[in-house]
């Protein structure tokens, strides 16, 4: 890529090439649809790559609680695949979950090998937080899901009283390690 990739909070007026590209790839059977009013209300979890002015990627960060979130409607054009551009969204998507104290992140997937490569390992999908499942339930695959659960450790973010988890607590369905001491 000779021109500048510029990361950016998604827009409203990102919703049309936003719905273009997610449901393409839910056309594909590899991605859940989306409609134009499930994107306007969780336009701020989207997180868009801009390549020359135009829109070439997207990823969502979906929060479930004060611990972890979901990496969700991961996209990027598929003739800028192998460019970097998933991987600098996936890494912004997980900046935003460090800046928001949260201790790991997660994803749906068909492509293991990309989220291994950004530290990501496969867990048990009944671990993850219950809330999760209400996207399930629309899915076409619901009774026959091949995608694949995985899950990042963020690492350690300060707490007000200088303790710091090292992963999620009771609300998320993981397992509640103990707090280090900074």
């Amino acid at each position: 890529m000779s021109e500048e990739l510029v990361l950016r909070k998604a827009l409203l007026t990102d919703l049309g090439p936003l719905l273009r590209l997610i449901n393409d790839y839910a056309s594909q059977g590899i991605m859940l649809p989306r409609t134009e009013f499930e994107l306007s209300e969780g336009i701020r979890d989207f997180t868009v790559a801009v390549l020359d002015g135009r829109l070439v990627g997207c990823g969502a960060l979906h929060f479930y609680g004060p611990h972890t979130a979901e990496v969700r409607s991961l996209a990027v054009e598929p003739h800028l695949k192998g460019h970097g551009v998933g991987r600098r969204l996936v890494e912004e998507l997980e900046n935003e979950a460090v800046v928001n104290g949260l201790s790991s992140v997660f994803a749906f997937t068909y492509v293991p090998d990309f989220f291994g490569r950004l530290g990501y390992g496969e867990v048990d999908r009944s671990g993850l937080p219950g809330k999760v499942w209400k996207d399930c339930l629309r899915c076409a695959k619901f009774q026959c899901c091949d995608e694949i659960a995985m899950r990042k450790v963020l690492g350690v973010s300060p707490a007000e009283d200088g303790t710091a988890p090292i992963c999620g607590a009771e609300d998320n369905g993981f397992v509640q390690l103990p707090t280090v001491r900074n």
